[in-house]
């Protein structure tokens, strides 16, 4: 099911007094990131507190999957729910990892091999210095009676060929946004906070809250 086929006129609850929150995502890094973009006041829950299994994210894009993780959490949990999937597009590497971000990482969800697998990938096809890339977040909110909405944050940039930094988490270590210098991995969280995709994407919800 592509969630762009939808209809796209779906009521939307208000969430100004909103409350309590289910985050579904059991990746610490990101449920980090988006609790710092969330009004204080908001109780938070995770997946874990109503002993959730992740659902299956059979979706063709960031946006199926998105939907689906919080459609699935929201009815399970009776709670609004807002799910974050998002990962890396190389366009020598025909836009992959992108949905598969996660996966190349593996059950174990070791990222420094999913990174040295990027790496070596794109040493096989690599002619030219820039390799263009660029991260994208898509955000979807839920109701428990059914409804949704979906919003994209994309910020563009390129490869490192060399890991730099410790900080951030996934592939943030090789990612250099455009006007940077340095990784994902290397700038401070602060100032990542102000310029990721995962920001520009919740950028958009914040008409749905009252800051």
């Amino acid at each position: 099911m592509n969630v762009r086929t939808l209809a796209l006129n779906n009521k939307i609850s208000d969430l100004k007094n909103i409350k309590s929150l289910l985050i579904a995502t059991n990746n610490s890094g990101k449920l980090k990131e988006i609790k710092k973009l969330l009004p204080v006041k908001i109780n938070f829950y995770s997946p874990k507190d109503f002993s959730l299994k992740e659902p299956l994210e059979n979706g063709k894009t960031f946006e199926d999957n998105a939907v689906i993780k919080a459609k699935y959490c929201s009815i399970k949990s009776k709670l609004v729910s807002l799910s974050d999937d998002s990962g890396l597009e190389i366009d020598i590497l025909n836009k992959k990892p992108g949905i598969y971000s996660a996966r190349w990482a593996g059950k174990n969800k070791d990222f420094n091999f999913a990174i040295k697998k990027v790496l070596s990938e794109i040493k096989k096809r690599n002619k030219k210095k820039k390799i263009v890339a660029r991260f994208i977040c898509s955000l979807a909110i839920a109701w428990p009676n059914g409804n949704y909405k979906v919003f994209r944050g994309t910020v563009s940039g390129t490869i490192s060929l060399k890991p730099k930094g410790n900080k951030g988490f996934g592939y943030d270590p090789i990612f250099i946004a455009d006007g940077y210098k340095k990784t994902f991995g290397e700038i401070s969280s602060s100032l990542k906070d102000k310029i990721s995709h995962r920001f520009k994407a919740f950028n958009k919800i914040k008409s749905y809250f009252k800051y």
